[in-house]
Order: structure tokens, then sequence, then C-alpha cells
């Protein structure tokens, strides 16, 4: 009986291919496996050979096959020990290599088994090459992750791959080493771990009895080895690749799948009848598509429900925050014509909203009151209360969530396919805390990727007629490429790096298990985010929007630089990465560049870049108290201070018999102080003073330059504007009943 190896290999730096010191290998030690021991050897490898010495019928057992190779190890200068455990003893393997060389460093496993499959049972088949290959693996297995690198290479054959007469047993173990090397390069990845399969034809002391002997001859070993070298090396990065080797030719192997045919309606079963008369559209490999993950499988379900039944549809309406996690290579629709799509308008899109939508977001994007600096974004009742400038995306992203995208000509896309890429925000006034916005969407280019398309939507937000703020959202579509469109557009807004040094500053905030719970609240319903069932068809766990992360690194740029001032905050742009899972704690490294701040957002648990080729813009300081000077000329309620001091001036001494008060106003203008005013009814014949008040007052009042004409007018009932958070009183609040006296009494307003 053969016995499996496992190599292990001790990472090196940045060497050539040929070089591999400081490697501990496993290997059976005739055939391949004797070549790739010599070899690895060659290059400095450590070299445990592991052979139970059996015939090519599975039975006898003897040390000298073991022992000859490591002996020619030695006698060429390299290190070698012999082991004669059987695969099933794989934690024996791995101690061997520790025990003779102290540790195994960072692995490589590769898999090499042969058996006399002709000549014994099914069950001693499975077991050696099926069971043996995954208790080595599972030896090496946490030696690799806490080293965070590890290459593993199994063996599998082409009689698995297409299947041979006879050899069922052999057949199905070899496949199964297939799918058991696909899971450990999905499982792996994420610890540097990379699992490959190979499918050799060499010439061994098996085939030398069914090939002749020029063919055994030509198909040496060595043909076979260089590939497993460089697959073991730090520098591949492939990943769950499948290759036949021999005679020094190397191809690569994947999945084909036809563009099929639906075979039902939703008012009309499928039958079989169905099944025959469509076999031929079934089994037509044109335009077929290579599914390469699970994922990509399921989608093709996924697809037809999308297409056949309209209540699926609405309840998978897109999200503009990772829609799916999953890229599906599906049948599309015909591909997008770029030509047709360009400057298309979406239908307006309105948003009404008031300050619990705005301290909701700033909860959903993890702001608390533990911070006292996050109270002015959670308090409607703060005197500097604002909306975080990232809120600017929800009133925008209306036009994805209700389908607009849908109603344009030439995007005949399925939505289950749609990614969100990156997103772009740039503001021109900063946001009110309540209101009417509106925005208008429009088709800015349709780039060609090849494997995708790249929409590029621009949405303009206005609130009036005066221009808010502007998104970019860049969405691919998967598998919609290849339509002749051009690759780049001077439209887009790029991402750029970050500067080549250390950062200026770093800041670790933790998302809670609930954070996706709590931000889908602000809009986006996609159940990818609290479905434990729907997000499983992407193979994940519900994930973290990407927005919401968007939103974090950005808090994190405004406290860190602008001092929670959002009127500094000019822009913003992002690329999303991968996803956060809720409960990760989010780490947003930032270099400061003249205004420009880079920023780099990692998951700090497993140090995975979600956000990249990011920055903020922001203005200097100087810039936004003059913006919000500029607008205090420009106050509704000038015109109503002026027509109260006219009246103080006329029965001033009047009033001030009956209010006995003096009041503070700060009138603000999207979201800043841009006026003051005091009316003194307390002193003297009353008084109206313009500016900070030099005395003391007893009541102060901010509103918004708005909500006080509405107010003046008695269009809102100053206690309803007080308990909306429109009015926010300091001092003595119960002053406050004396308001109607002043504006409606005696300003005859």
């Amino acid at each position: 009986m053969w016995s499996s190896g496992a190599i292990a290999l001790e990472k090196v730096g940045h060497r050539a291919p040929a070089e591999s010191s400081n490697l501990t290998v496993v290997f059976v030690s005739t055939g391949l496996g004797r070549e790739y021991a010599l070899a690895f050897a060659e290059r400095g490898a450590s070299v445990v050979v592991n052979d139970l010495g059996g015939n090519a019928k599975g039975g006898g057992k003897s040390s000298a096959a073991a022992d000859k190779v490591v002996e020619e190890i030695r006698a060429k200068g390299g290190k070698a020990v012999a082991n004669y455990d059987s695969v099933e003893d794989g934690e024996k393997l791995i101690q061997s290599a520790l025990k003779e060389f102290g540790r195994i460093g960072e692995c490589c496993v590769i898999y090499n088994v042969f058996a006399g499959f002709l000549f014994v049972f099914q069950d001693l088949i499975h077991r050696i090459h099926l069971r043996g290959s995954f208790l080595v693996t599972r030896a090496a297995w946490d030696h690799m992750k806490k080293q965070k690198f590890g290459r593993i290479i199994m063996t599998t054959s082409a009689a698995g791959i297409y299947g041979n007469f006879g050899q069922s047993n052999y057949s199905a173990a070899k496949l199964g080493l297939l799918g058991l090397a696909n899971t450990l390069a999905i499982e792996g990845s994420k610890h540097n771990i990379y699992c490959n399969t190979i499918a050799p034809v060499a010439g061994s002391r098996l085939t030398e009895t069914v090939m002749p002997p020029d063919l055994v001859a030509s198909l040496k070993p060595e043909y076979v080895a260089p590939l497993v070298l460089w697959l073991c090396h730090e520098q591949c990065q492939e990943n769950g690749g499948l290759f036949e080797v021999g005679a020094g030719w190397v191809g690569k192997l994947r999945w084909e799948r036809s563009q099929g045919q639906i075979m039902r309606q939703k008012s009309r079963p499928m039958t079989p009848e169905a099944v025959r008369d469509q076999w031929d559209k079934i089994c037509d490999f044109t335009d077929a598509t290579k599914p390469t993950t699970i994922q990509e499988s399921l989608q093709a379900s996924v697809s037809v429900l999308t297409k056949i039944d309209a209540a699926f549809l609405s309840s998978f309406s897109p999200s503009v925050s990772h829609l799916l996690s999953f890229s599906p290579f599906l049948p599309l629709p015909p591909p997008l014509p770029q030509a047709l799509a360009v400057g298309q308008k979406l239908p307006v899109s309105t948003f009404n909203f008031n300050h619990t939508q705005c301290i909701l977001y700033a909860l959903g994007v993890g702001m608390s009151t533990k911070d006292p600096d996050h109270l002015r974004f959670l308090y409607e009742g703060h005197p500097d209360f604002s909306c975080l400038p990232t809120f600017g995306v929800i009133p925008s992203q209306a036009a994805m969530m209700d389908g607009g995208l849908a109603s344009i000509p030439g995007l005949n896309i399925d939505f289950t396919q749609v990614l969100h890429g990156e997103q772009y925000l740039e503001f021109y006034r900063p946001l009110p805390t309540s209101g009417t916005l509106t925005s208008e969407a429009t088709i800015a280019d349709v780039l060609d990727k090849g494997s995708g398309a790249v929409i590029l939507l621009d949405v303009n937000t206005y609130s009036g007629g005066e221009l808010i703020c502007y998104n970019q959202f860049s969405v691919f579509v998967v598998g919609a490429g290849r339509f002749g469109g051009t690759r780049t557009s001077a439209k887009a807004k790029a991402p750029l790096p970050p500067p080549k040094r250390a950062p200026d500053a770093v800041v670790t905030d933790c998302t809670t298990r609930d954070q996706a719970a709590l931000y889908r609240l602000s809009g986006d319903w996609n159940p990818l985010h609290i479905d434990p069932g729907f997000a499983a068809m992407g193979g994940e766990a519900p994930i973290l929007h990407g927005l919401c992360s968007f939103g974090f690194a950005a808090r994190h740029v405004l406290k860190q630089f602008a001092n929670n001032d959002p009127s500094r905050f000019k822009a913003i742009k992002v690329r999303f990465a991968k996803p956060v899972m809720p409960g990760q704690s989010l780490q947003t490294a930032m270099w400061k560049e003249g205004s420009r701040i880079h920023i780099e957002c990692k998951v700090k648990e497993t140090s995975d870049v979600v956000l990249s080729g990011a920055y903020v813009d922001l203005h200097q300081a100087a810039e936004a108290s003059a913006s919000v000077s500029a607008q205090g000329g420009r106050l509704q309620s000038d015109l109503v201070f002026t027509e109260i001091g006219r009246r103080i001036s006329e029965v001033g001494p009047e009033l001030v018999k009956k209010v006995n008060a003096v009041f503070g106003w700060e009138i603000t203008k999207e979201g800043k102080t841009a006026a003051q005013w005091t009316i003194d009814l307390k002193n003297g014949a009353g008084s109206l003073q313009k500016g900070p008040y030099g005395g003391k007052v007893d009541v102060t009042f901010t509103v918004a330059d708005e909500d006080f004409m509405e107010v003046v007018q008695g269009k809102l009932n100053p206690q309803k504007a007080f308990f909306s958070g429109k009015l926010k009183v300091r001092g003595n609040i119960m002053l406050s009943q004396k308001l109607e006296v002043i504006l409606k009494d005696y300003a005859k307003l």
C-alpha cells in the first residue's frame, strides 16, 4: 500500500521560484513523490520522505524505498529523514517534521497518492486517497493558520475528472479530492493558505504496466515537478485551480455551462415534454458561461425567479451598498447598448425628512452618546444640532432603490447581478436637518470592463431650487460587459492611493452585532444585510452595508481633522473593496495632504481592506466661516427683526411692562449660525440689537431662517416647533409663552 505525501514550505521573503530554503517536506519515495522530494531538497528544503514501502497492489511493507531517497538527498548535502507511517496517521507525519527539524514553519502541503486500484477494495481506496489526504491536511492546517501562510497541492486524476471504465471507486475518490481542494481554497484564502489541484500524467510503477515502455520513458516525473514548485511558492497567487500536466505541457481546466433555457412560466408548470422540446437549446454551448463559485451556480436559479416571479423581484430590489455579495455570471438579456443609455434621466425622486432621520442615520453609522462630541448629531435640542454630511447619500439613493434604472432604455439588466463598486459625494451647501429634497439622476456613462459593465449614475440633490449635493454611484453589473464600449471615462471620479508613508492618524471603531439592522432603517432594505437565510445564498452571514462603513470612515475624518464641523466637509470618494461583518472593528488610517485627507479602512480582526483609494476633501476653517457669513445677508428673518425694531421704538415701554425679559435669537442657515439678534424688553424703553448681547440674556432661541418665518406667519405653532426640534430653547423656557406677544400682537406680522 502506498501512502500520501505532504510538503510544508517555509516562507523566505521574495525569492525566485527556484529558491526554497528552510522547507520541510513529506513525500512518497518513488515516481512523482521522489521527484518532488529531490527537487525541493536541491533548493534547500528539509525533507521528510514518507513511504510505507508497499507494492503496486497495495500489499507488503518496507522501509527501503523511503530510506533510499533519504540517502540520495543526504549524499547531495541535503536534509532528509524517513517516515513509515500511514497517511491515516497524519499527525505522525507532521510530528516527524517537528521532531527532526524543530518546526515546519509556514506550510505547503502536497498530496501525491498512488494505489493499486485494480487490486484493493473500495473502502481502502477512499481511506488512502480521500480520507488520508484530509487527515494530513488537518494535521498541518493549524500550523498554516498560525504562520499566515500555506500552499496545498492535491493530486487528482483524469479518471476522477472524466471517469474511466472499471475505476468507479478510484474515480470517486479522486474527484472527491478535487472537491476537498476547492473548499480548502475558499476557507484558507483569508489566512493566505492557497490550495490547487493537479492531474499529472507521468511514468510510474503503475503506468508502466499499462503503457508502452517508450511512452513511460517520455512521461518523466521531472516534467511535472516544476509546476508543483511554482504553485508552492509564496509569489504564486493561484488559488482553487485545476491543472493537467505531463510531458512538459501544463494546461488549466475550468467548468463551462450552457446558457440553458427556462422551462416554465409563472402560470404554466414545467413538464418533461418541455424539457424534451428544448433539449438542443439546453445543450447548446454557444456563448457558454464559466461559473467559478457556488454563488455563481446558485444565481442561475435566482435569475429565473427574478424573470418569472414579479413578487420575488420586488423583494430583491437593488441595494446601493453591495446589493449582493456574490458575483453571478448568468444568462443575460442583450448587452447594454451604451449609446442608448448615456444621458438618459431617471424619474425625479423626492425625500421628506426631519431631525428623526438625521439622528437615526447618525446612530446607524456608529455615533453614540458615550462620546460628548457626538451629541450635536444625536440631539435635536443641541445648540449646534447638525446632520452628518454622509447623510447626503440617503436622499439620492432613492433613484436606485425605487427601480429607476429599470426605466432607462438600453439598461435591460438583472438587478441580482448589481454590485456597488464606488461612491463619490460632494457638497455645495451644508445639509439642512429637515425639509424636502429633490434628486435628479442621469446616466453619465456606461463602461465596458469585459467581465461586466460599470454604470456611472450622477445624482444632483436640491433643496428648493438650490443645489445641495452631488453623488456619483459607480455600479458594476456582472456579466454585462463585452458590448464594445470604452473601459474608462473622463466623467468618472477616480479613486486615489494613499501616500507611501505612515498615516498621520488611525482611528478604530467597533461595529455592533446589530449595526446592519440599525443602518437599514435609513432606507436600504436589502435582505442581504438582515436575513440569514437570504445571505446564505451567497455563502455568507448577513453583511454590513458598504455605505455604513463609508459613514464610519467619514465621521472619523470629520472628528480628527475638522473638529466635527460639517460645514467644512466638501467631498468624499471611496471604492468598496470587501464586505464587513457586523460586530467587526473598523480601523481608519488617515494621511493629511493639504486640504485632502487620504483614507484606507480595514477590518481590524482580519486586516482586510474594505475601503480603498478613498479620500475626503475639506474646506479650510476660514472658507467655511466666509460661506456662512455670505449667507447671513440673504436671510428672510432680517426683514422681520427690522419690523420688530420699528415696533419697539413705537411701543417699547408698554412691551417692557408686559414682557420684562431679554430674548436672544440665533438664526441658522444650512446648519450654521448666520445671524444673532437680542430683543431687550426688560431695560429702559426696550431695544433691538444685532449681534451678540453684552449683558445677561433670559432665554435664547435657535431656529432656522425658514422655520422662523413659518412661526412668525402663524403657519407653525411655536410649541410644535419646539417639540419637533425646529425651535431650540436655552434658559427660562417659560418665557417662550410670550413669543406670541412679541411676534404677533405687537409686530403685526
